[in-house]
């Protein structure tokens, strides 16, 4: 794929994911806490047999004391996301360094957690919070590093690839 249309496609889909992220952060508490609880009881009735069988308020109270992991599960994985597109969208610009694009990429995505966060200050019952920062900001700081590890890796098997093929000629 040539190198613009790269940059074009990754803009477009950063934007996206920001946008989403957005969406997310405008629902109210109601439809935030809804959205979360759904997921949370579609996972544990899906996999857990036993989660099955037990009386609709037992579900209800497991379902409730989850959801705060499920909340920050996804405020990290949605940052780690972002922090994954804008390395790579970044790291095909020639002109930057490696250290350069992380930063970069990294402080993108923590503007935006912090944006974010300030969004839902006026939210009906959502709150600006730091921890959901500092949630935010090492999901992207894990996403950025992910990239890096995975374009290593993705490298290396080019090269014993080309190794090998050289080695047939």
């Amino acid at each position: 794929m040539k190198k613009k249309a790269k940059i074009i496609i990754l803009t477009t889909i950063t934007i996206l994911w920001m946008v989403f992220i957005f969406s997310m952060s405008a629902k109210n508490a109601t439809q935030s806490s809804s959205i979360s609880g759904g997921f949370t009881y579609n996972i544990l009735n899906t996999f857990f047999e036993q989660f099955r069988s037990i009386d609709k308020t037992t579900q209800n109270g497991i379902v409730e004391g989850l959801q705060f992991i499920v909340r920050k599960s996804a405020h990290f994985l949605a940052y780690a996301i972002l922090g994954g597109l804008c390395f790579e969208n970044l790291i095909n610009l020639d002109k930057i360094s490696k250290k350069k694009v992380f930063l970069i990429a990294f402080l993108i995505s923590v503007l935006y957690a912090i944006s974010d966060e300030i969004h839902q200050y006026f939210v009906p019952g959502r709150a600006c919070q730091f921890r959901d920062v500092m949630i935010d900001s090492c999901g992207a700081l894990t996403g950025i590093i992910v990239v890096i590890i995975f374009s290593k890796i993705i490298q290396k098997l080019n090269k014993i690839k080309r190794d090998k093929n050289q080695d047939i000629i």
